[in-house]
């Protein structure tokens, strides 16, 4: 019994540390920032129920982040081009090491191409 709590404590650590995404960077002016990857649903996820009970649409100003709180709005940039959107955090995710942002496809176009599938990003929470 003892062991198998071992392992899968052991596990569930290692599942832990694989999720981990970039750090948030609090300046000394109070705003919260990081800076990763974004990336975008699949089309199987639109009309799904997100992790806050909304129903997903891939043409909503919509996010999906670790661990900001659901309503938290944020501005996402493309570190490629300065393109940006103002997106509300509705879900989580992405469960994916390096991804900070996971964004509806309809923001996504609004900032990058689709077929590049992941880009670099900053996001920044915008303050009420």
């Amino acid at each position: 019994m003892r062991i198998s709590q071992l392992v899968f404590t052991l596990s569930f650590s290692l599942i832990l540390a694989a999720c981990s995404s970039q750090p948030i960077v609090i300046s000394s002016n109070g705003e919260v920032t990081q800076v990763g990857k974004a990336s975008y649903y699949a089309n199987k996820y639109h009309g799904r129920t997100t992790a806050s009970g909304e129903t997903f649409s891939q043409s909503a100003a919509t996010a999906a982040h670790l661990d900001f709180a659901f309503g938290t709005k944020v501005k996402v940039t493309n570190l490629a081009n300065n393109k940006s959107v103002i997106v509300r955090i509705n879900d989580r995710g992405p469960y994916v090491r390096g991804r900070v942002i996971d964004l509806s496809l309809g923001m996504f176009k609004k900032i990058a191409d689709p077929k590049v599938g992941i880009i670099d990003v900053s996001v920044s929470v915008l303050k009420d």
